[in-house]
């Protein structure tokens, strides 16, 4: 099965993943005029009438034309449902989404039926994280337009599987639009997530450290100059488990190697929980073990450029 026509003609195969706290519509503009999909958590829009600002923003900045000669379109740009009972504004936001009819929504943490219903409303698609084959057949069930496999590695709700075994499994039950997240930040690896039989990549933590995301310097820096065992796995900060920056960790006083796992029944999404007096996301930091291919802070435009080149380069040594 193709991928969707209006993911066709990306400049790369390429999804910049939802961050959040950290994604912000300058960090989407710039992903999507950059000619990849850009996206953002309707939750870090979080003051009153805050996401209707935020969309009308980045379709305005979308809706202007590419410079003469750019040889790429502007791509299509995701919002993120958090579809939890933990989180209060999911209908509120839905409606939003299908008001606005934002082309593309992601969704993870739970079913998405309401969200798929909703979307088919105006034709946008919905691509569904999952970190399980169980999971999978849920999200298909439900009827999304894609899946995005979250594996070992990935920054923020990681998932346990390899990526090998992971889509080799899916690509048994399902044909349809996969996209692989989980430990990726150069373009060689975009390739090999195509030769795997994904059909885009899915990158976030690359993307923590740009120029317009919404973190302040020190936790870009730290994603610069982090390394892939830097990266804790822990329940503790939401519940459910995730990779973090461990100099994150130390920074808020917490030893990264004592850290007490969360009950799930007691996860919230929603809110910034706190833990010990930290908050997950905002004092905690999130990142996958693609830190290990991140060496610099940059615009997201030259992040892209970049990706680019690697991707080309990569096809080039392969012969294709």
């Amino acid at each position: 099965m193709p991928i969707p026509q209006s993911l066709a003609q990306l400049r790369l195969p390429l999804i910049g993943a939802p961050l959040f706290i950290v994604s912000n519509p300058e960090l989407v503009i710039a992903q999507c005029r950059a000619g990849i999909l850009g996206s953002f958590p309707a939750l870090n829009a979080r003051e009153s009438g805050e996401l209707a600002r935020w969309l009308e923003q980045i379709q305005q900045a979308l809706a202007e034309p590419q410079p003469a000669g750019c040889p790429y379109p502007v791509a299509p740009f995701a919002v993120n449902q958090i579809v939890h009972p933990s989180n209060p504004r999911l209908a509120e936001d839905i409606e939003l989404a299908v008001r606005y009819r934002v082309p593309i929504m992601i969704t993870s943490l739970h079913a998405p039926t309401p969200v798929v219903q909703a979307a088919k409303t105006y034709g946008g698609l919905v691509f569904h994280d999952v970190i399980s084959l169980r999971h999978a057949e849920k999200a298909i069930e439900a009827g999304v337009d894609g899946l995005i496999l979250v594996t070992a590695g990935a920054g923020g709700h990681a998932g346990p599987l390899n990526p090998f075994a992971f889509i080799e499994e899916v690509r048994k039950i399902y044909s349809g639009t996969i996209i692989l997240s989980g430990a990726m930040s150069r373009g060689h690896h975009i390739l090999a997530a195509q030769a795997m039989g994904a059909d885009l990549a899915y990158m976030g933590t690359r993307f923590v450290a740009s120029a317009e995301a919404r973190a302040i310097p020190e936790y870009k820096q730290m994603v610069v100059e982090s390394g892939a065992e830097d990266i804790v796995s822990s329940s503790s900060f939401t519940g459910v488990l995730g990779n973090y920056l461990r100099g994150s960790i130390v920074r808020a006083g917490l030893n990264p190697d004592e850290l007490i796992q969360s009950d799930k029944s007691k996860v919230d999404f929603a809110s910034l929980r706190k833990n010990a007096g930290q908050k997950a996301w905002k004092d905690i930091w999130g990142a996958g073990q693609s830190v290990a291919g991140i060496t610099a802070v940059m615009p997201a435009g030259q992040i892209v450029d970049q990706l680019e080149q690697e991707y080309r380069s990569a096809r080039q040594r392969l012969g294709g």
